[in-house]
C-alpha cells in the first residue's frame, strides 16, 4: 500500500470513486469491512467489526452517522492475462433519512454507487430515496443483494423487485454475503468494470471540492477534498473561493484507512489536507479550493444548503456552561454541515440556542454528541417546525419558536408539508391508511412493487410526523414498514398557540403551536403532567391551558395544609373557627404575593423528548 502513498499521482483512468447506498442494518459497514480485508489495507490483528464507524454512538446504536472515505488498492486481471493495479475510493454513507444530506455530499464525490439490499427484507423506503438521488446525479448503479446466506433470504424474489425498480435484468443483480465474504471479490471486479473513471483536466488550474471537515485539537481543521482539475501539493498556498481566505498547505494525504501523507493529489483523487487553521468557520463544506497563484476563476457547483425541518432549543442545565456549548456547537457544525443554530433566551431556562435539525434522530444524535464530546448536561425543548404567519395588516412573520407567535389577529397561517413514502407488506395497507388519515394525511398514490409489497405515497404536515409517527407506524405494521419523507412546500392550516399558565402567569417554555383539533388534547395532557411534576406549595396553585383568553383545560395543585388545630384541646368551637379563619386569610394573602417555584427536573421532564424525560426521572 505504501507504493500508492509514495507515488506522486495516480492516472485518472485507474481510479474508481464509489459509495455504498443501503438501509440501516442491511450490512453496509460489514461489506466495507470485507473490502478493507480483501484489499489488505487493514491487518488481520487490527481488524474489528464496523471498522469505519469511528464514533462510540455509531458502534453502540449499530448505525452509520458520518460518511467515511477510504482508499483501497485493487489488482484486476485483464483478458490478456496481465494484472492492472487500480485505486478504489470507497465512501461509506449513512442509511437513515435524517442523514440524507451526508449521502448527497458523498454522491457528489463519486461516479458510481453500490445499491445494497438485504436478501431477506427487500428494498426499503429510505434506500429508494437515496437511489433516486444517485440516479439524478447520473451515477452508475451496481445492484447487490446481501445476506444470501440467511435461512430467510429470498434472493430471486428481491432480485426481480430491484430489477423492476431500476430497469435491469434480475440476472444482473449481484449476490454477496458480507459476513462470510462470498461474492465480494467479484463485486470489486464489477466496480472496476462498470464504474467510469473520473474526468478532469490535469493541466488546468487546481480545483478541489470540500465534502467534509473535522476538528482536531492538536492539528486544527482537517479538510476532506475531491480533486476535480489540476493537482494539490504540499507547501503551496491555496485559496478558499467562497471566503477568499488563503492558507499554506502543511500536509496533503490519503485515507487508507488511517491518514497517510502523500506528495499530492491529482485529478479524481480523494484525500485530506491540513493548513493548521484553528478557526472552524474557514473550512466550509461545498467550497472550492484552488491555488493562490494562477488559480481557477470559476468555482465548482457546491451543495445546496440543507433546510432544517425541525427546531428545538438546547439549554445547558448549568447556565455557566453557555460559552462551552457555543464552542461545542461551532466545532460540531464543521463536522455536521446540516446543523444550524442561533442564540435565544427563555425566561424559564436562561440562555441557550435555537437549533435546526433534519429530523428527530438528528436532534437526538446531536444532543448525545454534545454531551459526550464536550461533557455538557443539556435540556432540549419539545421540537417544533417553522411556520409562516400573515397578520391582518399584511406583515409576514417566520415563527420557529412559540414565544414568537403574534398576539394580534392573524389572517393566514402556513405550515410545512412533506411527501411521505411508506413501503410495507400489503397486508398492512388498512392500518397504515388509518394512521395517516388520523394525522391529516392525503393519499397521493399507491403502487405494488411485487405481489406482497406495496408503496404508499402521502402528503402530510411535517408537524404530525416529527413526534411519534414512526413509532406508531412500526407498531401497527409489526416493524415491517419503512418510511422516507422529503419537503414539499407549505399549506394553509388552522393553528393556534396553546399557553400553559401557572397561577394566571404564562410560562413561555411550556407554550406550543398545535392544530385546532389537537389543542385540547395537548392542554389536557400538559396540565396533568405538570400537576404531577410540580411540588405542592403553601397555597393552592391552578394550572391552566389557554388559547388566547379562553381556558381549555385546568388542574389544581392542592395546598399543603398545616394542622392549626393541633394545639387546641377542648374549648369552645368558636376558638377553633377563629384559628381556621386566620389560616384562610393567610393563605389568601400568600396566594397574591407568592411565586410558584418550578424545579429544574419538572422542566426537563415536561419539555424534553421522551428519552431525556426518562433520564430526568432516573
Amino acid at each position: 500500500m505504501s507504493s500508492f502513498a509514495d507515488q506522486t499521482f495516480t492516472p485518472p483512468e485507474l481510479i474508481r470513486n464509489f459509495c455504498i447506498i443501503a438501509h440501516i442494518d442491511h450490512g453496509k459497514s460489514t461489506l466495507a469491512d470485507r473490502m478493507l480485508q480483501l484489499t489488505g489495507v487493514v491487518e488481520e490483528r487490527a481488524m474489528r467489526a464496523q471498522y469505519l464507524d469511528r464514533m462510540d454512538i455509531e458502534r453502540e446504536r449499530g448505525i452509520t452517522i458520518k460518511a467515511q472515505n477510504v482508499r483501497l488498492p485493487w489488482a484486476v486481471t485483464q483478458e490478456d492475462g496481465t494484472v492492472k493495479e487500480h485505486v478504489l475510493h470507497l465512501i461509506d454513507t449513512p442509511g437513515h433519512v435524517d442523514f440524507t444530506y451526508e449521502v448527497s455530499r458523498a454522491l457528489e464525490a463519486c461516479e458510481g454507487a453500490i445499491l445494497l439490499v438485504d436478501a431477506a427484507q427487500g428494498i426499503e423506503a429510505q434506500t429508494l430515496a437515496n437511489l433516486y438521488l444517485a440516479l439524478e446525479k447520473d451515477l452508475t448503479i451496481i445492484p447487490v443483494l446481501n445476506k444470501i446466506d440467511l435461512p430467510a433470504a429470498d434472493p430471486d424474489r428481491y432480485a426481480a423487485e430491484i430489477a423492476h425498480i431500476i430497469g435491469c435484468e434480475p440476472g444482473d443483480v449481484l449476490r454477496v454475503s458480507a459476513k462470510t465474504g462470498s461474492g465480494v471479490r467479484e463485486l470489486l471486479d464489477e466496480v472496476v468494470r462498470q464504474v467510469p473513471a473520473p474526468v478532469g483536466d490535469s493541466d488546468a488550474p487546481a480545483r478541489a471540492m470540500i465534502f467534509d471537515s473535522v476538528y482536531d485539537t492538536y492539528r486544527g481543521v482537517i479538510t476532506y477534498i475531491r480533486v476535480v482539475d489540476g493537482k494539490i501539493t504540499p507547501r503551496e498556498r491555496i485559496k478558499m473561493m467562497s471566503t477568499g481566505t488563503t492558507h499554506e498547505l502543511l500536509e496533503v494525504g490519503i485515507v487508507s484507512p488511517d491518514p497517510k501523507p502523500s506528495r499530492g493529489l491529482g485529478v479524481g483523487e480523494v484525500g485530506y489536507l491540513i493548513t493548521g487553521v484553528k478557526d472552524v468557520r474557514q473550512s466550509k463544506v461545498g467550497d472550492t479550493i484552488t491555488s493562490l497563484r494562477n488559480g481557477a476563476t470559476q468555482p465548482l457547483v457546491g451543495y445546496r444548503e440543507p433546510r432544517p425541518m425541525v427546531y428545538s432549543g438546547l439549554y445547558p442545565v448549568d447556565g455557566s456552561d453557555y460559552p462551552e456549548l457555543r464552542d461545542a456547537l461551532d466545532k460540531l457544525q464543521l463536522n455536521d454541515a446540516a446543523l444550524t443554530y442561533e442564540p435565544e433566551t427563555s425566561a424559564a431556562l436562561g440562555f441557550g440556542f435555537r437549533c435546526g435539525f433534519l429530523g428527530l434522530l438528528h436532534l437526538e444524535i446531536t444532543r448525545d454528541r454534545l454531551e459526550r464530546e464536550a461533557g455538557l448536561e443539556l435540556i432540549s425543548t419539545a421540537p417544533n417546525v417553522v411556520y409562516r404567519v400573515v397578520r391582518d395588516d399584511g406583515v409576514e412573520l417566520t415563527v420557529t419558536n412559540p414565544s414568537d407567535w403574534p398576539t394580534g389577529r392573524v389572517a393566514q397561517i402556513f405550515e410545512p408539508i412533506v411527501k411521505v413514502t411508506i413501503l410495507a407488506p400489503s397486508e398492512f395497507i388498512g392500518a397504515i391508511m388509518e394512521l395517516c388519515q388520523s394525522r391529516r394525511g392525503e393519499l397521493g398514490g399507491m403502487d405494488y412493487l411485487s405481489e406482497t409489497r406495496v408503496e404508499l405515497r402521502y402528503t402530510m404536515p411535517l408537524a404530525e410526523i416529527i413526534f411519534d409517527f414512526f413509532d406508531a407506524l412500526k407498531s401497527r405494521t409489526r416493524g415491517y414498514a419503512s418510511l422516507d419523507y422529503e419537503e414539499a412546500g407549505e399549506q394553509e392550516a388552522d393553528l393556534v398557540k396553546v399557553d400553559i399558565m401557572l397561577q394566571g402567569e404564562p410560562v413561555d417554555a411550556f407554550s406550543a403551536i398545535r392544530h385546532k383539533d389537537n389543542a385540547y388534547a395537548y392542554g389536557t395532557s400538559m396540565t396533568t403532567k405538570l400537576r404531577e411534576l410540580i411540588p405542592r406549595q403553601q397555597f393552592e396553585v391552578p394550572i391552566q391551558a389557554a388559547i388566547g383568553s379562553r381556558i381549555i383545560a385546568r388542574e389544581n395543585i392542592r395546598a399543603i395544609r398545616k394542622d392549626v388545630l393541633a394545639k387546641c384541646y377542648g374549648g369552645d368551637i368558636t376558638r377553633k373557627r377563629k384559628l381556621l379563619e386566620k389560616q384562610k386569610e393567610g393563605k389568601k394573602r400568600m396566594k397574591t404575593i407568592g411565586r410558584v417555584e418550578v424545579p429544574q427536573e419538572a422542566f426537563v421532564a415536561a419539555l424534553s423528548t421522551d428519552s431525556a424525560a426518562d433520564k430526568a426521572k432516573k
